[in-house]
C-alpha cells in the first residue's frame, strides 16, 4: 500500500490497515547493513492475536486494546472519548498545557515542513501515519466537527470531514504511541506548533478519562513506584543490598574503598537516580560515587519511597501521576534536609523533576534541583580530580539525549567533559540541538508488549543507528574497539537493544557506556579499567 492512498479520513475506515511496515520499505544502513539480508524479519502477530486486539494501524501493538463486544460498548467509548477531549479543552481541567494545545491545535499552516525533521517518518519509509501532523490533524478535525458549534454542518465544506467511531479512537491511541515526542518537530516548525504536546495531551485523554495507558508506563511504572517506591519493584532492601554491592564492585574495580552514603541528614545534594541503573548497569551510580567521594562533595542517596528512583513515567502520560511522583521526590529531599537535588544520568527525570514539575511544585515544595551534567563539568575541567585521558584512547561518539539537550538546553557541559577525558572524540553528524532520539524515547524503551520492540528498534530507533554508524565508518573494522557515550539510562537501554538485535558488537566493534564511567575509567588513581567491554564480561 503506497503512503499516498492514505488520507486522514481513512482513519475511521475499519476495511484497511493503514501502515505494512516492510523491511524493504525501511530507510536504508549504511555498511555493515546495507544488504537486504542485514535486516531481521519484523515479529507479525498471530491470528490470535489480531483476532482479540485493535491492531489494524501498522500491525504492531503498545497499548494491547481489546475489542468491543458489542455496538452499544463501542458507542459509549466514543463518548467517553468525546467527554474526555471537553475536559482537555478547558482551563478548570487542563490548566497546565491549554494555551499550547490550543495554539498548536489552531495554528499549524499544514506547510508539511517538519516532516523531514521526524526521525520516525523518514525511517518508516515515509508512511504517512507517521508524519508528525497526521495524528494532529485527525484531532484537530474532531475537534473543528464534533466540539465547535455548527461543525457537524459545515464539515464537509471547512476541510474537516473525518468520522468519529470506535475504530477511529483506537487508532488514535495506538498512533500516539508511534511518536517519541523528541520534539524535532517543533523545533523545525517556522511558528512553533508543537505536535510532540498534541500526542502527549492525547495520551492523557486516553489515560485520565478511559483508562488507556501501556502497563509498562502505568501499572508497572507510576503506579508501582508510588506504592512500593520504585518503577521497577525495587523495595528499600534491595537497593540498600544493591549499594552494598556497588561498594565491593568499586573496591574489586579500583581499589578504593568507599562507603556510599544513604540517608545522610544535611547533605549539600541528595543524587536521584534512575532505578534501572542500579539494576541494569550499577556501574554508573557507582562513578557517580567515585567522583563526589574524589572531589569531596558532601552528597547523599536518599532510600525513602521514590528518593532512590528518578524515574516518573507519569511525564509521558498522566499529569496526575506526574504529580504524584513529583512531590514523593521532593518529599524525601525535604525529610533529609538537603540544600538541593542533583538529577543523575536520565534524560526524562531531568524533564519531568526539573521542567515539567515546575508547574507543580510550588512554595515549600519547590526544593532547588539541578542536572548532574555542569556539576560533573566543573569537577572535571577544574581538575578537581586528576585524570588520564589516555586511559580513554579509542574512537569515542556522543548521543544526546533529548530531553537534556533540546528540551533543557544542556549540550557544552557534556562535550567539556569529552574533549578532556578522551583524545579520539568525534561528534556525530547532527548534534546538540540538533539530535536524533535514540528511539526510545516518551516510554518507548522499557515498552515491551507483543512485537512492540521490533517497532521501537527498526523504526523509531532506526535513525540513531543509522548516525552512529556514520560516525564511526572510517574506523568500523570489529577489531577496533570504539564506544558511543549516552548519558541517560533510558538512551542506553534503546542502545543496548538496538545493539544486541543487529549483534552490533561482533559486526561493527561499537559499544555503549555513560558519562560518568568515561571519567572514572580517565581517573589516575584507580587501579584497572572501569569500563568493562563487551567481550571482557
Amino acid at each position: 500500500m503506497k503512503k499516498n492512498n492514505i488520507t486522514v479520513e481513512n482513519i475511521s475506515d475499519p476495511s484497511i490497515q493503514m501502515a505494512d511496515i516492510k523491511p524493504e520499505d525501511l530507510m536504508p544502513l549504511p555498511y555493515p547493513y546495507d544488504t537486504p539480508d542485514a535486516q531481521p524479519p519484523l515479529k507479525k502477530l498471530t491470528d490470535e492475536q489480531k483476532e482479540k486486539y485493535e491492531s489494524d494501524l501498522d500491525g504492531f501493538l503498545a497499548l494491547k486494546l481489546p475489542k468491543p463486544e458489542t455496538k452499544e460498548e463501542e458507542e459509549q467509548l466514543v463518548r467517553q472519548f468525546l467527554g474526555g477531549l471537553k475536559k482537555l479543552l478547558s482551563k478548570e481541567n487542563n490548566w497546565t498545557f491549554l494555551m499550547p494545545l490550543l495554539m498548536s491545535l489552531e495554528y499549524c499552516a499544514k506547510c508539511q515542513t517538519c516532516n523531514d525533521a521526524c526521525p520516525v517518518y523518514i525511517s518508516s519509509g515515509k508512511k504517512e501515519i507517521y508524519r508528525p501532523t497526521y495524528r494532529s490533524e485527525v484531532l484537530r478535525r474532531i475537534v473543528n466537527k464534533y466540539l465547535k458549534r455548527g461543525g457537524r454542518a459545515f464539515a464537509k465544506f471547512t476541510g474537516n470531514e473525518i468520522d468519529l467511531n470506535w475504530k477511529t479512537i483506537a487508532r488514535l491511541a495506538e498512533l500516539s504511541y508511534r511518536c517519541t515526542v523528541c520534539r524535532r518537530c517543533t523545533q523545525t516548525c517556522p511558528i512553533g506548533v508543537d505536535n510532540a504536546l498534541i500526542t502527549h495531551e492525547l495520551r492523557k485523554l486516553f489515560s485520565q478519562e478511559m483508562g488507556i495507558a501501556p502497563e509498562e508506563l502505568h501499572e508497572k511504572g507510576s503506579v508501582q513506584q508510588l506504592e512500593k517506591g520504585s518503577s521497577t519493584g525495587m523495595i528499600k532492601q534491595a537497593f540498600t543490598d544493591i549499594i552494598e554491592f556497588i561498594e565491593e564492585e568499586i573496591e574489586e574495580k579500583t581499589g578504593k574503598k568507599i562507603k556510599i552514603p544513604i540517608d545522610k541528614k544535611g547533605a549539600d545534594i541528595l543524587l536521584i537516580h534512575n532505578a534501572g541503573e542500579f539494576l541494569s548497569w550499577p556501574e554508573n551510580p557507582g562513578a557517580f560515587a567515585i567522583i563526589f567521594e574524589e572531589a569531596g562533595l558532601n552528597w547523599t542517596f536518599s532510600s525513602e519511597i521514590a528518593g532512590y528512583d528518578g524515574v516518573n513515567y507519569g511525564v509521558w502520560y498522566d499529569d496526575a501521576q506526574l504529580a504524584r511522583v513529583a512531590v514523593q521526590h521532593v518529599k524525601a529531599a525535604k525529610e533529609l534536609g538537603v540544600k538541593k537535588i542533583v538529577v543523575g544520568e536520565c534524560g526524562h527525570a531531568h524533564k519531568a523533576l526539573m521542567v515539567i514539575a515546575d508547574r507543580v511544585l510550588n512554595e515549600d515544595l519547590n526544593i532547588p534541583r539541578e542536572s548532574c551534567l555542569p556539576l560533573l563539568a566543573d569537577i572535571v575541567v577544574n581538575e578537581k580530580i586528576k585524570l588520564d585521558p589516555q586511559k580513554n584512547n579509542f574512537p569515542v561518539t556522543l548521543h544526546d539525549p533529548c530531553n537534556m539537550v533540546r528540551l533543557m538546553g544542556i549540550v557544552e557541559p557534556q562535550r567539556k567533559i569529552l574533549r578532556k577525558i578522551a583524545p579520539q572524540f568525534r561528534e556525530m553528524s547532527q548534534q546538540g540541538v540538533t539530535n536524533y532520539c535514540c528511539g526510545g524515547g516518551s516510554g518507548f524503551a522499557i515498552m515491551s508488549s507483543l512485537n512492540m520492540p521490533d517497532w521501537r528498534i527498526t523504526v523509531s530507533g532506526r535513525m540513531k543507528f543509522k548516525q552512529i554508524l556514520e560516525t564511526f565508518q572510517d574506523v568500523i573494522d570489529p577489531d577496533i574497539r570504539k564506544m558511543v557515550c549516552a548519558p541517560c539510562s533510558n538512551c542506553k537501554g534503546s542502545i543496548r537493544d538496538i545493539f544486541e538485535y543487529y549483534d552490533a558488537w561482533e559486526k561493527t566493534g561499537i559499544a555503549y557506556t555513560g558519562l560518568a564511567d568515561l571519567i572514572v575509567n580517565a581517573m589516575v588513581d584507580i587501579k584497572g579499567p572501569f569500563i568493562e567491554w563487551p567481550d571482557e564480561m
